[in-house]
């Protein structure tokens, strides 16, 4: 038994494009569940056609799943997808609201059917005033009071990742699990719904917490004065490294190992918050020091002392990161023009293993045939389908 496949077993259908929705099914497709992921026929989802900074959404999100590309428009499209939707334990979709319900694919018409079904609506915002809005990543963050958080002062900044649509996705999946796991008590599913704005006012709630607790409103991190003695990123003779010290063990290691003993003894930095006031006179001290030492003395040091440090890498470095190769931290694949990369596997480890590449992305319908096969569909009639364009590819 595969240590990484957990969810091995469940079968999921998803109605998804973009990010969000396709993040929550290749979390459970990763872990073992099969994802049948259905598309508009003839050419797919369009994700798969986005360029720019959307051109590797399809890759990032898309492995280890299924496709069946179908007509919906078509009764024989819909009728393939209804009987395939009787087998699921698990729906996954992101489309405007109202769009599954208007196809007759909502979760009140599917669960009458199959009452154990967990449906997963991953949506802009939650059930509320807002709940019709368009959203997309940005709108949450300026709404939302990331933007705010990061940019500077009247210069709110986009995080420079999809970060609401990776984690709406990852609490869509959270949502699927929970409910799973009622469902082995009661035999009955639940209708589940994960929203990109709630998702960022959690991301924030830290901030939102200090204001109720101490009465003093949180300025954008780039303003911040930091919590602790160092926690900045210093230049050396070759490159820049950020470098934390932030206990009084690691005060102490610091100004021992750098050469700064006079800082250990000074009896007006005898606790964290003299230290953090008295950045001014040390930080320059500090940089000073490091600027002397060029990017791999000072990350040496710091690690053989047991500080906290980090390089400033690029994303396009990190394919050659030593440590995600050696663990298995990146996934390879190829996709279905041939292009052959690696993207990160899922951030756990299960007895030590990490969810790997069971399929490459898939190409447009590529298991359209074998999946209408496990539904008792006969060759005759796949090719009848396939000639009528109700299915494509495979």
């Amino acid at each position: 038994m595969d240590p990484t496949t957990p969810l091995k077993g469940l079968r999921v259908v998803e109605f998804v494009h973009m990010v969000m929705g396709p993040t929550c099914g290749m979390v459970l497709a990763d872990l073992g569940a099969e994802v049948i992921k259905v598309e508009p026929t003839p050419d797919g989802d369009n994700t798969r056609r986005l360029g720019g900074s959307g051109s590797g959404f399809f890759a990032f999100g898309n492995r280890n799943k299924q496709s069946l590309a179908v007509d919906l428009k078509s009764p024989d499209g819909m009728a393939l997808v209804r009987r395939l939707l009787a087998t699921a334990d698990i729906v996954v979709e992101n489309f405007r609201p109202g769009a599954m319900d208007k196809l007759g694919l909502g979760y009140e018409a599917l669960s009458a059917g199959n009452p154990g079904l967990i449906y997963c609506s991953c949506k802009g915002f939650l059930p509320g005033p807002y709940e019709h809005r368009v959203a997309l990543d940005e709108v949450v963050q300026m709404m939302g009071g990331l933007a705010y958080m990061t940019g500077d002062p009247g210069r709110p900044l986009r995080v420079g990742s999809s970060v609401n649509d990776i984690m709406g996705g990852m609490f869509g999946v959270i949502g699927i699990l929970a409910a799973l796991h009622e469902r082995h008590a009661t035999g009955k599913g639940r209708y589940v719904q994960a929203g990109l704005f709630e998702n960022n006012v959690l991301l924030v709630s830290q901030h939102m917490a200090q204001y109720a607790v101490s009465g003093r409103e949180a300025p954008p991190m780039t303003q911040r004065l930091p919590a602790w003695p160092i926690y900045d990123i210093f230049k050396t003779s070759d490159g820049q490294v950020f470098v934390g010290v932030v206990t009084d063990t690691q005060w102490q290691i610091f100004c021992e190992a750098f050469g700064l003993p006079e800082l250990a003894t000074d009896p007006a930095l005898a606790n964290r918050l003299q230290r953090v006031e008295a950045r001014p006179r040390t930080i320059p001290m500090a940089a000073a020091v490091f600027a002397s030492m060029t990017k791999a003395e000072l990350m040496d040091k710091c690690e053989a002392l047991g500080l906290p440090y980090a390089p400033i890498v690029r994303p396009v470095e990190l394919f050659d990161d030593p440590h995600l190769n050696a663990s298995g931290g990146l996934v390879p694949m190829t996709l279905a023009d041939g292009t052959a990369l690696k993207l990160p596997a899922l951030p756990l480890a299960f007895d030590g293993a990490r969810p790997g590449l069971r399929h490459n992305p898939p190409a447009v319908g590529a298991d359209g045939a074998a999946i209408a096969a496990t539904l008792g569909y006969t060759d005759a009639e796949i090719d009848h389908l396939r000639g009528l364009g109700v299915i494509v590819g495979a």
